[in-house]
């Protein structure tokens, strides 16, 4: 029987998704539950199971296509032999939706050290090449077959570092050494009596792989694009305004240098990033018009009074938002066991969709890289965004003196419809007033 694969509903607002990468190809065998597909959401990847055991006869769209929900992505020949014990995932030629959204809640998120996720979280294709899901994208990417790839991970899996040095024996300069009689034969007889220039048939095959390597261009797809049309749609949409200042950083140093012990008791991480939050949230309350986004058709001010961070978090391919719920009502060791949380849910690739989403106000710490000051973009369907800077030792007047003082950088974008200048400064003066003297932190305990 023939089964018809439709895109199911990922969650509410997701009306569409782009087709990354196809797990299987016309031919192949699967089992229900095997990962056949990644669609890209409007968050992150989401590689979805097959509803059914069989037979994959068309693949109904391409890689790199944007389609609507309920579209058919693939059809089946189903296998019922298979399916014997199991029940019945079709009705009428096709994929019962429980089945079609079984596990779609995963988000696979490529991992720095290519990940040894068990094969046995699902059951293997006979004729598929075990791979993580980053090793297989930058296979395609550089048109290399992963079957070719003698895999290093648990069972011979291909992890990222196999295909890497697969792309560097590749893309390694080479010498070509032509022999005597190779050369004659590849020139023309007219142009052989003697004359030992290059055939410009040659040197033209020279120019051409030369303009090959001038450049080199990969389709703006996944979450890349996704994260392309959110920027264009903010700047596009959205006047944006940009206030920088500077925080003496002293108190924070010393509080979580006191701190630490008790957080490293109960093994949690204490970065500086809580302590932000905890500063964040109270300025939130104090000024709601930024913990706020505009309905523009309504044309209604909606002002929030839930508190959900999120954390712009860079990623191989791109930059997610982890989303810390209820920030509020968590105490500084408490935030800080979420934010390990969500970036080892992160490493594991098992965030939710429910903790990609759903933010009213973000943080953009890139100080964890270096860099002092930036114009961090808005995300869209908020009123601002705190970019956070690295903490750096530099010069200070305390009073007539100068002093080396740890100096914390912060730069904060609002939406102009909503902020004004005068009260942009007064939410980074009461920011500043609260991480300098960081002790009020823990008179709010959540």
């Amino acid at each position: 029987m023939t089964v018809e694969f439709h895109l199911p509903d990922l969650g509410e607002g997701i009306t569409e998704a782009e087709i990354v990468r196809w797990l299987i190809k016309p031919g192949d065998s699967v089992v229900q539950y095997q990962e056949i597909v990644a669609v890209q959401t409007d968050k992150a990847v989401v590689e979805l199971p097959s509803p059914v055991s069989g037979t994959v006869l068309e693949l109904a769209v391409a890689e790199g296509a944007v389609v609507p929900v309920k579209s058919v992505l693939l059809r089946f020949n189903e296998d019922k032999q298979e399916m014997a014990g199991v029940g019945s995932s079709s009705t009428n030629g096709h994929a019962k939706p429980e089945a079609a959204t079984a596990y779609t809640d995963t988000i696979s998120i490529p991992q720095h050290n290519g990940s040894r996720h068990s094969d046995t979280q699902r059951p293997p294709h006979p004729n598929r090449t075990q791979a993580t899901p980053v090793a297989r994208r930058m296979a395609r990417e550089f048109n290399i077959d992963i079957a070719t790839i003698t895999g290093s991970g648990h069972a011979g899996r291909v992890r990222t570092e196999d295909v890497q040095q697969a792309i560097a024996r590749l893309t390694a300069p080479k010498e070509t050494i032509t022999s005597n009689a190779e050369a004659s034969a590849s020139v023309p007889a007219n142009v052989s009596n003697g004359n030992t220039s290059t055939p410009k048939p040659l040197q033209q095959a020279a120019s051409n792989q030369v303009e090959k390597i001038a450049e080199e261009r990969i389709p703006l797809r996944g979450l890349r694009r996704k994260i392309a049309e959110n920027m264009l749609l903010s700047v596009s949409t959205i006047p944006q305004v940009a206030s920088m200042v500077e925080v003496d950083a002293s108190g924070l140093v010393a509080l979580r240098k006191q701190l630490q012990p008790t957080a490293e008791a109960q093994n949690i991480k204490l970065s500086y990033l809580p302590f932000m939050i905890k500063a964040l949230v109270q300025a939130l309350k104090q000024y709601p018009y930024i913990n706020a986004c505009i309905d523009n058709e309504r044309q209604e001010i909606v002002l929030k009074h839930e508190y959900h961070i999120g954390i712009a978090t860079a990623i191989p391919e791109g930059l997610l938002v982890p989303v810390i719920r209820h920030a509020d009502r968590l105490t500084l060791l408490e935030l800080a066991s979420e934010i390990n949380r969500l970036a080892e849910a992160g490493r594991q690739q098992k965030l939710q969709l429910d903790e990609l989403r759903g933010s009213t106000f973000t943080i953009s710490n890139y100080g964890n890289i270096g860099g002092f000051f930036t114009t961090p973009i808005i995300n869209p369907g908020e009123a601002g965004i705190l970019g956070l800077g690295r903490i750096t030792k530099r010069p200070w007047v305390v009073e007539d003196s100068l002093e080396v003082r740890p100096v914390l950088p912060l730069s904060f974008t609002a939406d102009h419809r909503l902020i004004d200048g005068e009260l942009a400064m007064r939410f980074l003066n009461t920011l500043i007033e609260t991480l300098e003297q960081p002790q009020r932190l823990l008179l709010h305990m959540r």
